[in-house]
């Protein structure tokens, strides 16, 4: 059974993560944190095998903490489940060896992705005494996956928000527009239908004419099934 601590500062959030990992078998939360300060209480109490952290906490940022827990938990794993998509933030959680980086709002499908991932790679650490190359090959498999991304997509487009895109999309199953997305990303409208576009001109999203509430069209987009 592998041991989880969720670290949020909002509640709502917390929860719905723990009802996301209810789902998964093998899998236990044995505490929840809603600053930097209980993250750290409960590390020391509970000594979990991973610890879904966020950035944005009221105290300290979760990204600052990195370093704290490294020195005592080397052991911890950590998959950082966060808004927060600035470029010095996900190195600095790269350079601390974290499993997964997740930007937010996430769908339950990466979300579970990752998880069962991390299983994966886990018992393969842990079962085997020596890995052959298919073995590493499948610890390493994500790594490539992201690489891939980054190296394919065209000038313009951010492989982070581009993922962060398709998780909007993911999660409206009743479309979305482009001014709907510009409100969740923070950013103009004219860059989020850029985004929604290039998931079209790859055959990820679709988009269809609706009519909204006041009679007029409305272009909703929808990621492909």
């Amino acid at each position: 059974m592998i041991s989880i601590v969720i670290a949020e500062d909002d509640f709502r959030v917390a929860h719905l993560h723990e009802r996301f990992l209810s789902t998964i078998e093998g899998v236990k939360v044995v505490g929840k944190a809603l600053n930097a300060k209980e993250t750290m209480e409960l590390l020391y109490e509970k000594k979990p095998d991973l610890l879904l952290l966020d950035v944005y906490m009221p105290d300290r940022l979760g990204s600052e903490i990195l370093r704290d827990i490294r020195e005592v938990f080397n052991q911890l794993d950590i998959i950082m489940i966060t808004a927060a998509n600035e470029k010095a933030i996900i190195d600095e959680a790269l350079k601390y060896g974290v499993h997964d980086y997740i930007i937010k709002p996430i769908s339950i499908d990466r979300f579970n992705e990752t998880i069962h991932d991390y299983k994966q790679k886990r018992k393969i650490m842990q079962t085997s005494q020596a890995l052959d190359q298919a073995m590493v090959d499948q610890l390493v498999r994500r790594d490539q996956s992201k690489n891939t991304m980054t190296s394919n997509v065209p000038k313009g487009i951010d492989p982070i928000t581009l993922d962060k895109v398709k998780n909007i999309l993911g999660d409206s199953q009743q479309g979305i527009t482009a001014e709907q997305v510009s409100e969740i990303l923070g950013s103009s409208k004219t860059t989020a239908r850029r985004y929604l576009e290039y998931l079209i001109s790859v055959n990820e999203g679709t988009a269809e004419m609706r009519y909204g509430k006041v009679g007029r069209p409305e272009r909703k987009y929808f990621m492909e099934k």
